[in-house]
């Protein structure tokens, strides 16, 4: 993911996720076990720099000449965009000594630091070896962003920072209410992606309720291509089309209940049309034979030859699939398909939010410097050196005029602008990393999308899952406000 990734998930934590380093910063990466952070307080600490005079150009009151420590996850991204912000910080605060390092090694390069009390001042926390930050949250071991967030925007001093991202960037960084413990970087756009090039050759449009999705499938078996592919190994990918047409049948209410791990969440009729659905593609044989053991590499390079027509995925998989993409193939991603009419919400209806989260560690000796570091990230020109350098959207909402986007990238913000509001943000594998990939993906959706399971046995396993995490004292609960 990186992180998802992501992203992978790889990248976000999936932090939530566990992510994939390759995959741009998105998602959760495969394969990974999951590491949890022990995090424990302890060490003497380090003492803290003295805040620096607040004034219009230092709106956070950093420390002009306070050394700033920046470590940030090596992955798909690269190192460039973080290293040209840097510089501007550097440009700024002249007398300030900057250390930048990079590294795929978050967890066991800073959880010692963390430890022992002398972390860095601003972190990346991303890929497979990413921080579980819960746990971070749990211990109060992150600085609130809030100063940052209400601080003024870089660019636009009567705009806040906060008035400057894009839809579900702040609430993402929260846990249980109003302090915003992370600022996610990235922005991806998950959904269901194909080649527009191939829809076209079928003389076919993308499908907006389920009996056209069988009848484009079916269309493209006759012409010996599969309707579908993903990755079989890591069936976690499958909810990235999935659970915004749960949510799109049923309402964003029903992905809340989920979320909230509340009592038959799972047994709502939504889920059960949608599970019926997608179950419908193995029944009918419109999925890429031998799918089931795919990873996400060889699911995409499938994919890209034009084998299957659709696969569930993050909007990472256009830098992650750049070698294996045909230069014709014209790649489009769209909200995925409803089941009718009767559906809660519009078609257009997708999952976009953060990727790459970057924290402020409370015991940071210049959380003034690391927040600062992070607003100028958060300038339309960043954004800007962000976006055209690795393919993918930022946090701040804008930053793409002048800028000649990919084709995944151009159909990514034609996608959010069909959405408008309809933007939704499942949080289950941010909150609850292990139930969402090892649980709900590789025990239930990846079996019954090989047919192992009806979607009734499915459901019944899924609710099980989420009625014992509900019930474990051992992990951290949280809820939609």
């Amino acid at each position: 993911m990186g992180s998802t990734a992501h992203h992978d998930r790889e990248g976000v934590g999936r932090r939530e996720l566990i992510r994939r380093s390759a995959a741009l910063g998105l998602v959760a990466v495969p394969g990974m076990s999951l590491l949890s952070a022990c995090a424990s307080s302890g060490g003497d600490g380090q003492s803290k720099a003295k805040a620096g005079k607040k004034t219009a150009k230092n709106p956070l009151g950093v420390n002009d000449t306070a050394k700033m420590e920046f470590v940030l996850f090596d992955g798909g991204f690269g190192k460039e965009y973080a290293q040209d912000a840097v510089k501007i910080y550097q440009k700024d605060f002249p007398k300030a000594q900057v250390k930048f390092s990079a590294t795929q090694k978050i967890q066991s390069t800073l959880q010692p630091r963390f430890n022992q009390g002398n972390p860095p001042d601003l972190i990346d926390n991303s890929g497979a070896e990413q921080m579980d930050m819960g746990v971070l949250v749990g211990k109060n071991q992150l600085a609130d962003l809030t100063p940052l967030l209400d601080a003024p925007s870089y660019d636009d001093p009567g705009k806040k920072v906060r008035d400057t991202l894009r839809p579900g960037i702040v609430e993402m960084g929260q846990f249980d209410g109003k302090p915003v413990w992370i600022m996610y970087y990235a922005y991806t756009v998950y959904g269901v992606w194909y080649s527009q090039k191939a829809l076209d050759s079928l003389d076919a449009e993308y499908p907006k309720t389920w009996d056209e999705m069988l009848q484009v499938c079916a269309k493209a078996k006759k012409k010996g291509m599969a309707g579908w592919t993903y990755a079989g190994k890591y069936p976690y990918y499958i909810p990235f089309s999935l659970y915004p047409m749960i949510g799109k049948v049923g309402g964003v209410e029903v992905l809340n209940a989920i979320d909230n791990l509340e009592p038959n969440a799972w047994k709502h009729p939504a889920v059960k049309a949608c599970f019926e659905a997608y179950y419908e593609l193995f029944k009918k044989g419109y999925i890429l034979k031998g799918t089931p053991g795919l990873d996400h590499i060889q699911s995409q390079t499938a994919w890209a030859k034009g084998e299957a027509l659709f696969i569930p995925n993050g909007s990472w998989v256009e830098n992650e699939s750049a070698n294996v993409i045909p230069k014709d193939f014209d790649l489009a991603v769209s909200a995925p398909s409803g089941i009718d009419d009767n559906d809660k919400m519009p078609f257009g209806t997708i999952w976009a939010s953060g990727g790459e989260p970057f924290i402020v560690p409370s015991k940071a000796a210049n959380p003034e410097g690391g927040m600062e570091q992070l607003r100028i990230m958060l300038s339309e020109a960043s954004s800007k050196n962000f976006t055209s350098k690795v393919k993918s959207l930022s946090a701040y909402n804008g930053g793409t005029d002048g800028i000649e986007l990919t084709p995944g990238l151009k159909s990514g913000v034609a996608a959010l602008k069909l959405a408008g509001s309809n933007v939704v943000n499942p949080r289950l594998q941010d909150w609850y990393v292990q139930l969402e990939k090892e649980k709900i993906g590789v025990g239930a959706l990846g079996e019954m999308m090989a047919g192992r399971l009806t979607p009734a046995e499915a459901i019944k396993k899924i609710q099980g899952y989420a009625d014992e995490a509900a019930k474990d004292t051992t992990i951290k609960h949280y809820k939609h406000q």
